[in-house]
């Protein structure tokens, strides 16, 4: 009994001394679904690494974005790993303030990830975050109310016909809204969406000296119709909703139309969480016949801010999250359809995920048709498809953010939101030097 005893007290001295000597890493991230999954997922990581334990800090969008930034500008330390957009990457990266990526690993195949999602996220040549997933925006419809309203959606709609099925699709009687898009303030909410929207219908944030352009005819016909249309065919406060809000309503057969990130296709078309995944049908991004469709660019990517003291084991960890073997990991426990989407050539060439995933070929044309490098009908001087990449757009974009989100929500008039949104970006662009 006393040998027992004293063996079992060895075992948990020498238990006790390996968590003490483990190395624990913080990792912040973004609430959205597959990055909840990755969470539930991360035993296939310490068995792997048993030597690294991992510390979840998970919360919204617009709070993560403004944690992080805060945290990285400041030096404040807090995280060894941060989800970051493909706005922060280049920009972060030119401040010496992320690691580059060059402890991935031998069979991590960094030529796999699709071209356009890499550019966005390597500075010189060099990565400085790895996408866990990457993703443009398209259409997604019911394709039962469509038949009811007579109307066959187009592989390629223009604005004109969204707004035609809205106003057929509707159903106020039944709980049944038109179409669904965000409204909750935010430079990646609802601007994401209206600043995507916004490159078809021929406007820019600025023209090619950085003169602010709301006050131009493009900018209020943009956000006229997005008003009009919420207001005839939109859920009721739609002003406070955003890609998680829109989700669950179009999961519970609440929209028409939703128009959003391509990631969600997997979440609406799951039959564990959608009420309609057997009714759902994918289009690109509306038009207005001008040559560029209201569609975007981004990769929520894992990054390494260089001042963690932990980042041989913070890069073990993006390795496998943002890995092809991960990818199979998901697939084996939640099936194709729920991999990640957007980042590696390799999944878009797989017949098992083709056959599982009704709309990777949609997702991948959404993809590889948006350009940042050419984002807008007329000139700019930016690139950034849903964003301006210059450091002072998060600050501008979230204020031209709420200032819309009133006129959604009717607390004050287009003209008066435009009107207000040019002064805020004039002042802006004086005080940064980008005008005199």
């Amino acid at each position: 009994m006393k040998l027992r005893t004293l063996t079992l007290g060895l075992l948990s001295a020498s238990t006790l001394a390996f968590a003490a000597h483990a190395e624990s890493i913080t990792i912040a991230t973004v609430n959205n679904g597959d990055m909840v999954r990755m969470q539930t997922l991360t035993d296939d990581f310490t068995a792997k690494n048993p030597d690294i334990q991992l510390q979840w800090v998970t919360l919204e969008e617009n709070v993560l974005r403004e944690r992080v930034t805060t945290d990285i500008a400041t030096k404040g330390g807090q995280y060894d790993v941060m989800t970051i957009g493909t706005y922060e990457v280049p920009i972060w990266a030119k401040q010496s303030w992320l690691l580059p990526l060059d402890k991935l690993g031998d069979d991590y195949d960094i030529k796999d990830i699709i071209p356009a999602i890499a550019g966005g996220l390597s500075v010189d040549g060099t990565l400085y975050a790895a996408p866990f997933y990457g993703e443009s925006s398209f259409v997604m419809y019911r394709k039962d109310l469509m038949e009811k309203a007579g109307l066959t959606m187009p592989d390629a709609p223009t604005w004109d016909f969204i707004k035609q099925a809205a106003d057929k699709m509707t159903d106020r009687a039944n709980g049944v809204n038109g179409v669904c898009l965000r409204g909750k303030a935010g430079w990646g909410e609802n601007m994401a969406f209206l600043t995507a929207m916004s490159n078809s219908f021929g406007a820019r944030w600025f023209d090619e000296n950085w003169k602010p352009q709301f006050d131009q005819p493009e900018w209020k016909n943009t956000l006229q119709f997005y008003v009009d249309l919420m207001k005839a065919n939109g859920p009721e406060g739609a002003s406070s909703n955003g890609f998680n809000e829109n989700l669950a309503l179009f999961q519970q057969g609440k929209c028409g139309m939703w128009i959003d990130a391509t990631v969600a296709a997997s979440f609406v078309s799951d039959p564990k969480n959608s009420t309609v995944a057997d009714k759902v049908g994918y289009a690109l991004a509306p038009d207005n016949g001008l040559g560029k469709r209201g569609n975007w660019l981004w990769a929520w990517s894992l990054a390494i801010p260089a001042g963690t003291q932990k980042a041989d084991a913070a890069q073990k960890f993006v390795s496998w999250a943002t890995s092809k073997a991960y990818a199979e990991l998901v697939a084996s426990k939640e099936g194709w359809a729920n991999v990640p989407p957007g980042t590696r050539s390799s999944l878009y060439a797989n017949p098992e995920y083709q056959k599982a995933a009704p709309f990777a070929k949609m997702t991948l044309d959404s993809i590889n048709a948006a350009d940042p490098t050419h984002p807008t009908v007329k000139p700019v001087p930016y690139v950034g498809v849903q964003f301006v990449a210059i450091p002072e757009f998060q600050g501008l974009g979230t204020t031209v953010g709420q200032l819309f989100s009133a006129a959604l929500a009717g607390q004050t008039s287009v003209d008066d939101a435009l009107k207000q949104a040019q002064e805020a970006a004039t002042a802006t662009m004086t005080e940064g030097g980008y005008i005199q």
